[in-house]
């Protein structure tokens, strides 16, 4: 790990450190989809479902093309997100640990999981010194079982959610009677008696929205996470959409009106920013957890082959090919980012810690794994140096993954598999011995770039 240190040129040129510069720091809007997958929104080929707000975002804004996820599950890759470092270093490397960790209960089984620690700076730290209000709605996801490892201890000001460490938010799935908000368990009386009134991503936006609307005139701007739990399982979603005249299965009807839900979301926030005049000073960040198709079960994987969700991809969920890590990343601001570009600088969560740190002018005083993308995004054909990208996954077998340039490295059973990117997307052909010298790269690398966890041992 490492300090960040900013590009200070890059930065002086922009209009974002003008602003900070002025005491108007952008607002934030970062939106996270669960279980999205690459190819399941219209800017990145989606050619049955419709994501026409999504789609506007990324024509008015920067689409990259090669950013990643986190982990190829849910509780890594946001513990990546939130913490800026990679699963070689972080603290959550699983949804369920092998070793210690806290216990409680899933599908009628007592499973272990691991939480954030108490010391563990996160992207609402870093805002919130920088002179933000700070709030998170939706899925949190990296308490484990731990109740007090909540947004509110990890440099969040409000939440309003579900927790894992408290069941009872998040038994009704979509359709939850009752969710945590600000330390107390609040009623949803839409829901409550088996009622399904209310929608989970229309709580989250309505939510969000409000957030907005309280903080819109304040001093301090406001940074803002929209957790959504769409598209992930259970298939669920009022039925009155677009989809029920299509000759789909019950299955695919749900899934893509999952999808356009989430995609409703997004079209309310712009219209919310556009119509308060809140565009002209306010960033948006739209990406996934990881890739597509929750569990590895045969109606879920058949949804996901038919609508593509993986794009031209190989992999899903819990792979860690680029179909299970490699999302759609999309950044959004009407006066402050350059419309309709597109950048194939690789990124991922671990990079944005120190890129919202870049956006808000915040002091380079934190510890990241990452690289700050800010000066990427305002050029989006400017590229960095070649570095490298990490991640390891235990389900199934320990595993890493590796990327560095136009090279793609997958090493398990000690056995290192090489792909190049550029000529080969879905990782078909394994060219490890013809490239000796990459082999070595990043075997070297593989040295020095992790360290053992108490939860996820190697030995």
């Amino acid at each position: 790990m490492k300090i960040i240190k900013y590009l200070l040129l890059s930065l002086l040129a922009s209009p974002l450190f003008v602003s900070a510069q002025t005491g108007k720091q952008p607002n934030i809007v970062f939106i996270l989809a669960d279980d999205l997958g690459y190819g399941d929104v219209g800017a990145y080929g989606q050619q049955k479902i419709q994501t026409p707000n999504i789609d506007e975002l990324a024509k008015e804004g920067t689409r990259f093309t090669d950013f990643y996820a986190g982990a190829p599950v849910c509780s890594p890759s946001r513990g990546v997100l939130l913490t800026g470092k990679h699963t070689g270093h972080a603290t959550i490397r699983g949804n369920m640990t092998i070793k210690g960790g806290l216990p409680g209960g899933k599908e009628g089984k007592i499973i272990y999981r691991a939480g954030l620690l108490p010391q563990e700076q996160t992207i609402g730290d870093v805002l919130r010194k920088a002179g933000y209000t700070t709030g998170l709605v939706g899925k949190w996801h990296v308490d484990g079982f731990d109740t007090t490892a909540t947004p509110l201890a990890h440099g969040f000001d409000y939440f309003y959610g579900w927790l894992v460490s408290y069941p009872q938010t998040y038994t009704s799935t979509y359709w939850p009677d009752q969710w945590y908000r600000n330390g107390k368990i609040v009623p949803i009386p839409e829901n409550q008696g088996g009622k399904r009134q209310y929608y989970t991503s229309e709580i989250i936006t309505d939510d969000a929205v409000k957030f907005m609307e309280q903080h819109k005139k304040d001093k301090k701007p406001f940074f803002v996470m929209v957790n959504h739990s769409n598209p992930h399982s259970p298939l669920d979603a009022p039925h009155n959409t677009i989809y029920e005249g299509k000759d789909w299965t019950s299955d695919q009807k749900t899934y893509a009106a999952m999808v356009t839900y989430l995609d409703n979301s997004v079209g309310k926030i712009r219209k919310y920013l556009i119509d308060n005049g809140l565009d002209k000073n306010t960033i948006v960040i739209f990406t996934s957890d990881n890739g597509p198709r929750s569990e590895p079960t045969k109606s879920l994987t058949a949804v996901a082959d038919f609508f593509q969700s993986s794009g031209t991809l190989k992999g899903y969920k819990r792979d860690v090919y680029e179909g299970g890590i490699r999302e759609p990343f999309i950044v959004w601001g009407r006066t402050l980012i350059k419309p309709g570009t597109t950048s194939a600088t690789p990124g991922y969560f671990t990079d944005i810690m120190a890129t919202l740190g870049g956006i808000a002018g915040a002091k380079p005083d934190f510890s990241t794994d990452g690289i700050n993308l800010f000066p990427y995004i305002l050029n989006p054909q400017a590229r960095p140096k070649a570095r490298f990208l990490y991640w390891e996954f235990f389900e199934g077998g320990y595993i890493q993954a590796v990327r560095y340039g136009k090279w793609k490295a997958i090493i398990k059973d000690g056995k290192l598999s090489l792909y190049n990117l550029d000529t080969d997307i879905h990782e078909d052909n394994n060219v490890a011995d013809q490239h000796p010298d990459i082999v070595k790269l990043v075997k070297n690398y593989l040295k020095t770039c992790r360290t053992e966890s108490p939860y996820w041992p190697l030995q």
